[in-house]
């Protein structure tokens, strides 16, 4: 970026959003001007913590004329209709995953920011993981060949009073885990992968009572015939994250987010003529850097007025998978014979 200062303004100050306040308030070149939450203490605590104005009205913050950026991170049923009045106001938009409520949704907001010209990233932080950025440079490079298949299994044991929460509740969130961390791991397929052309999936709800389901498992395929299978779930009683990449000539997986999910790491297996792989373990301790590696993005596609590579386009292509996921996961009962019947 250059020395100008490009002024910010926040929509949604939970957890997320605090946390983006305090990314961009830390890098120098993205004053916090102004936040807003419809809960009056959320924005006044954000607030505090950067500086900024406080507010419960989201208007404030598309009108104030020293924000040129906006940050959505809003329940999911309002981040297209937020991200869509920040384009008319003619901000640039960070906008949380999964970008919009359904594809529906997305594709208008593909069409603003391509009118508007104006830039939309969309929060796919685990991009910016030391380990998966370190193995998807090394994909490139070719160092375990052409790529086979990939395979994530995701997931955490919620916690008491879930069903109770926003996530469950189909209208304001769209979906299930699928749409919680489910669609991180399908922006990373399509990262490594490209498209993806074919999909199958299973949904169950198994423990929380509510509309939508706490574990998925998907199976993807590309048109090179490559497969991504997902397992994501809310039942993963100790939290777990494990990302890993097969190749013809070896595997690279990843393991842990940092926090309570562990220790970050990448482990390179190198295939040998016979026996077992050379192996070699790289561990990135430490603070979650993701979040601002990801600023930094935001920042240098604004100012060379290019999209960034988790654009507006990405989200509404994971939105689509996700759809696809859902629209064949409707549960199959096959009727056990009883004992005595012919099978």
């Amino acid at each position: 970026m250059t020395d100008a200062s490009l002024g910010v303004g926040i929509i949604g100050c939970g957890a997320i959003g605090a946390r983006r306040a305090e990314v961009a308030a830390k890098c120098g070149l993205s004053p916090v001007i102004i936040v807003a939450d419809p809960q009056a203490f959320r924005a006044k605590e954000v607030a505090a913590a950067t500086g900024a104005a406080a507010t419960d009205n989201a208007e404030e913050v598309l009108g104030h004329p020293d924000v040129q950026a906006v940050i959505v991170a809003t329940t999911h049923n309002v981040l297209a209709p937020v991200t869509l009045a920040a384009l008319r106001a003619g901000k640039h938009v960070l906008c949380e995953k999964p970008m919009a409520l359904n594809s529906r949704e997305a594709e208008a907001v593909v069409d603003a920011a391509r009118r508007g010209r104006r830039i939309v990233q969309v929060g796919f932080n685990h991009r910016h993981h030391p380990a998966i950025r370190r193995a998807h440079a090394l994909v490139r490079e070719g160092a375990i060949g052409d790529l086979l298949f990939l395979r994530c299994r995701y997931g955490h044991g919620g916690r008491p009073g879930y069903e109770g929460e926003w996530r469950m509740d189909p209208k304001v969130s769209g979906g299930g885990e699928l749409m919680d961390q489910g669609i991180h791991a399908i922006d990373l397929f399509r990262w490594f992968l490209g498209d993806l052309t074919a999909v199958s999936g299973v949904t169950a709800n198994w423990v929380w009572p509510a509309e939508v389901e706490d574990n998925v498992f998907a199976l993807f395929r590309s048109s090179r015939g490559q497969v991504a299978t997902l397992h994501a779930s809310w039942t993963q009683w100790k939290n777990l994250f494990s990302f890993e990449i097969f190749g013809d000539r070896g595997a690279l997986v990843v393991e842990g987010l940092g926090g309570s999910y562990g220790t970050e790491s990448l482990t390179v297996y190198e295939r040998q003529a016979s026996g077992p792989p050379v192996e070699e373990r790289i561990e990135f301790p430490g603070p979650d850097v993701s979040w601002g590696l990801e600023w930094d993005e935001f920042l240098s596609a604004i100012q060379r007025v290019s999209p960034p590579p988790a654009n507006a386009e990405d989200g509404l292509a994971a939105l689509r998978l996700v759809e696809a996921v859902y629209a064949c996961a409707a549960p199959v009962r096959v009727r056990v014979p009883e004992e005595g019947e012919a099978r």
